[in-house]
C-alpha cells in the first residue's frame, strides 16, 4: 500500500503529539470536528466581510459618478465587536449605558403597560406585544435588526454611549459560558450567573407533539455579582414561573434578575458545527427557519436552533421567557449575534440574498396572514424610531444603518 505526502499529513492530523519523547495519543474525533468547523466558519466569515466591504466601496463609487455623496462608507461604518475582545473600559462603558437606560423613565403609557418603569421596559413591552408577529414569521430577522438599532440609538442618544452594541459569539464560549467575559460576574461583564440552586430543574419546552426538557445550568438563582447584581426585573413572566398580576406580563412584578447559565445547552445547540450548518442553508426560508429551530429537531427532542440555544444558555427569569427575554441585558448581545449571522449569510451572496424574504406576517401563519413583502411596514412601538419598510432594514449599510461585524 502506497502513501502520498497528503495521506501522511492527514494521518498525522489525527494524532496528538504532546512532546517528541511522549506517547502518541489519538485526538478526540469530536474535538477535531469542532476545530475543522471553526476553521471553515472563520473562512466563510472573512469571505463574507470582504464581499460586504467591496460592495460598499462599489456603491460609493457609483454614487460619486452620479454626483451624489455616499452616507455610509468605510470611514463612517460602526464596527461591531465580540464582547470578549473589547477593552475593559469599553465593556464597562456599555454596561454603564445599559444601567443608565434602566434608570430613565419609561415612555410607554400606563394604560398599555402599568408595570413599565424604566426605559428598558419600553423595549420589553414592545417585544411582548409583537412576539406573535416577529417570530417564526417573515419579519423575524428584519424586525429584530431594527429593534437592536433603536436600542443602540437609545444608549447613544439618551445615555452617552459611544460605541455600537457588541455581540456574543456563542461557540467561542460554549464550553464554559458561565466563565466567559460576558457572565463571569466581574466589573466588566454583563453580570454573573445566578446563584447556584442544587437540584433545580431545567426548562421544559413544548413544540407540537414533542416535549424537550433542557438540562439545568449552573445557576438558577438571583444574580448577585457584577454590574446588574441589583437589577430589578419589572415585567413578566408570561410563559414561565409564577404569573405576575396580569396574564399579559405587563403588570408591575418587581423581582431579581435570575440566570441559569451553563455549557449543556450551548454545547448542544450553539457550537461551531451548529453555526456552520446554519450558514450552509441556501435560501432565506431555510436559513431563517433553521436558525430558529425547525429542521434541527431529532426523533427525541425539539429543535431550538442557534437562536434558542443562545436564549436558553442564559435561561432564568426573564431570559428563559420568549416574551420578556429582553429584560435580561444579555438578550441584546445574543440577538446581535443572530443579526451578525444574517448579515454574513447575506454577504456571501448579496445579489440573491440581500433582499430575500420568506414567510408571512404572523407566527407559524396563525392566524393566516399575507406573505411578508419588502413594502411591509414595521415599528418598535414606544421603544423609539419610526415606521420603516422591510426594504429599509435588509442591508446593514443602507437605510438608517451603517455597520458591519468584525
Amino acid at each position: 500500500m502506497r502513501f502520498s505526502y497528503v495521506t501522511l499529513l492527514t494521518a498525522l492530523s489525527l494524532l496528538e503529539l504532546p512532546n517528541v519523547l511522549g506517547a502518541v495519543t489519538f485526538a478526540d474525533p469530536a474535538e477535531l470536528k469542532i476545530r475543522n468547523d471553526k476553521r471553515e466558519l472563520e473562512k466563510l466569515t472573512q469571505k463574507a466581510l470582504d464581499k460586504i466591504l467591496t460592495k460598499l466601496d462599489k456603491d460609493e463609487e457609483e454614487l460619486k459618478k452620479a454626483g451624489k455623496k455616499a452616507t455610509c462608507t468605510r470611514k463612517t461604518l460602526r464596527y461591531k465587536l465580540e464582547f470578549g475582545s473589547m477593552q475593559k473600559k469599553d465593556r464597562k462603558g456599555y454596561t454603564d449605558a445599559v444601567t443608565c437606560l434602566q434608570k430613565l423613565k419609561a415612555k410607554t403609557p400606563a394604560a398599555i403597560a402599568p408595570g413599565a418603569r424604566g426605559r428598558n421596559d419600553d423595549f420589553v413591552v414592545t417585544h411582548v406585544l409583537q412576539t406573535p408577529y416577529v417570530h417564526m414569521s417573515g419579519t423575524f430577522l428584519g424586525w429584530h435588526r431594527y429593534y437592536l438599532w433603536v436600542y443602540e440609538e437609545a444608549l447613544r442618544n439618551e445615555c452617552g454611549y459611544k460605541g455600537p452594541i457588541p455581540y456574543w459569539d456563542w461557540p467561542k464560549w460554549a464550553d464554559a459560558p458561565q466563565d466567559s467575559p460576558l457572565f463571569n460576574g466581574d466589573a466588566y461583564s454583563l453580570g454573573g450567573n445566578g446563584d447556584f440552586i442544587p437540584g433545580h430543574p431545567g426548562l421544559t419546552l413544548n413544540f407540537g407533539n414533542t416535549t424537550t426538557v433542557l438540562p439545568a445550568g449552573l445557576g438558577g438563582g438571583c444574580v448577585t455579582k457584577g454590574p446588574f447584581k441589583d437589577m430589578v426585573v419589572n415585567l413578566g413572566p408570561v410563559l414561565i414561573g409564577t404569573p405576575g398580576p396580569l396574564p399579559s406580563g405587563l403588570g408591575y412584578n418587581p423581582r431579581c434578575l435570575k440566570r441559569d447559565v451553563g455549557p449543556a445547552v450551548a454545547m448542544r445547540w450553539s457550537n461551531y458545527t451548529s453555526v456552520l450548518e446554519t450558514f450552509k442553508r441556501e435560501d432565506i426560508g431555510n436559513f431563517q427557519t433553521f436558525i430558529q429551530g425547525p429542521g434541527t429537531e431529532t426523533a427525541t427532542e425539539s429543535g431550538i436552533g442557534v437562536h434558542g440555544g443562545g436564549h436558553y444558555t442564559i435561561s432564568g427569569d426573564p431570559g428563559g421567557d420568549p416574551y420578556v427575554s429582553p429584560g435580561d441585558p444579555g438578550f441584546f448581545l445574543h440577538h446581535a449575534q443572530v443579526d451578525r449571522l444574517w448579515t454574513l449569510w447575506q454577504g456571501l451572496d448579496p445579489d440573491t440574498r440581500q433582499y430575500a424574504l420568506s414567510g408571512t406576517n404572523t407566527m407559524f401563519n396563525e392566524p393566516p396572514s399575507e406573505d411578508t413583502t419588502l413594502d411591509f411596514l414595521i415599528n418598535v412601538g414606544y421603544s423609539g424610531g419610526t415606521n420603516l419598510t422591510m426594504r429599509e432594514v435588509m442591508s446593514t449599510t443602507k437605510g438608517p444603518f451603517c455597520y458591519v461585524y468584525l
